[in-house]
């Protein structure tokens, strides 16, 4: 007898999320604060040129390329490596606003004033006077029992002005990028409307790693790029593969020319694409998605038809995995259980060790809620 699959749970409405993904080109590392001026005034202007709102209640995510504050143009390699390192910055503990910025004492534009020292609480004070949830691309992130080596790290800031989370790229592009790799997936909670994971740029390639930041309950996967290559056409090709067989969202930000190739992408869960910049100049994706259309699709199926993440049964035999020396198992298979504000407030998993468990609280971040800030549709800009 077949065993029957359960009904899909009804899930309660969210705020939507408003995305405004801005395709700009790169800055460069600066030992003064021109870059970090440049970069705020991107980042208000995108806020403000978004159009009316749909709802009083949308919440506004904006987002840059990988590495958009520490360019390093055509200086040879061994060089671009020292001047990176040379900027890497240390963040601050997770949930604290990580300091503040005084203008008054470092004087706006002063050479050699505090430069990208001073970034995370500058990103604080911004996230926080525009009331946004802030990714200001990758940053070059200090490690601290090696000073002569920097991690290529993604991290975001909450309108609250907190570090909420930070992933470390687990893939540079060997041999031609001097990052650490990192050994964590990362997922965060925005209350009220979902979870969202961090990939970046190389880590597409590799599906094992957003079947994982899928599984760890992510509605929503950015993945921060500076592809400067011709396989950017394959990238938009995995980011539709990834969005199907994940059921996620999957923002695809790269920069433009003269550093990257552009053609940034927003897919939805079932590989559709709800938007793109079809050329390398800069130019901006805003869209508001619903991230419970991701859990919808799980429950429902893709088209109606395929539940991956329902496939395994309990009465299912476990599936060796020589390459990983693991397996599937079925109670191991359902991604994270979401709460009615899009919170993780479970993990499925039947077999869940203490350890595992453990590595669940440590890997993901959920911040406080804060007032819905009012955003607009629209599609894109140049």
């Amino acid at each position: 007898m077949t065993e029957p699959l359960s009904p899909p749970p009804v899930h309660p409405s969210r705020s939507p999320l408003r995305l405004i993904m801005v395709q700009a080109p790169q800055l460069p590392v600066d030992a003064t604060d021109g870059t970090f001026y440049t970069f705020e005034s991107s980042v208000r202007q995108a806020v403000e040129e978004a159009p009316t709102p749909s709802s009083p209640d949308v919440v506004t995510l904006v987002m840059f390329p990988e590495m958009h504050l520490f360019g390093t143009g055509d200086l040879p390699e061994k060089i671009a490596g020292e001047a990176q390192v040379a900027a890497g910055i240390t963040l601050p503990r997770k949930g604290t606003p990580g300091g503040r910025f005084s203008q008054a004492a470092h004087g706006k534009g002063r050479a050699n004033s505090s430069g990208p020292q001073s970034y995370a609480a500058r990103f604080s004070q911004l996230a926080h006077e525009l009331n946004i949830w802030l990714i200001p691309g990758t940053l070059c992130e200090k490690m601290r029992d090696k000073p002569t080596a920097i991690h290529n790290t993604a991290a975001v800031w909450s309108p609250q002005g907190k570090l909420v989370a930070s992933y470390r790229k687990i893939c540079p592009w060997r041999p031609y990028e001097i990052y650490t790799p990192g050994t964590t997936f990362t997922v965060f909670t925005i209350p009220g409307v979902g979870r969202v994971g961090f990939t970046i740029c190389y880590d597409a390639w590799f599906p094992e790693i957003t079947r994982q930041v899928a599984w760890k309950g992510a509605e929503l996967i950015v993945n921060l790029v500076r592809t400067t290559t011709p396989d950017r056409e394959l990238e938009l090709t995995l980011a539709r593969s990834n969005a199907i067989v994940n059921q996620a969202f999957i923002a695809s930000l790269n920069a433009p020319a003269p550093r990257g190739y552009g053609k940034s992408i927003l897919v939805g869960p079932e590989g559709e694409v709800l938007d793109q910049l079809d050329n390398d100049q800069p130019g901006i994706i805003s869209a508001e998605i619903d991230l419970g259309h991701a859990q919808s699709i799980r429950d429902n199926g893709t088209l109606g038809l395929n539940r991956m993440w329902h496939q395994f049964r309990d009465s299912d035999p476990t599936i060796p995995l020589p390459l990983y020396e693991g397996s599937i198992r079925a109670s191991r298979w359902p991604p994270a259980a979401l709460g009615p504000n899009g919170e993780e407030i479970s993990h499925i998993a039947k077999s869940a060790t203490a350890s595992s468990a453990k590595g669940d609280a440590e890997d993901s971040a959920v911040a406080t809620p804060s007032a819905k800030n009012a955003v607009s549709t629209g599609k894109k800009s140049a």
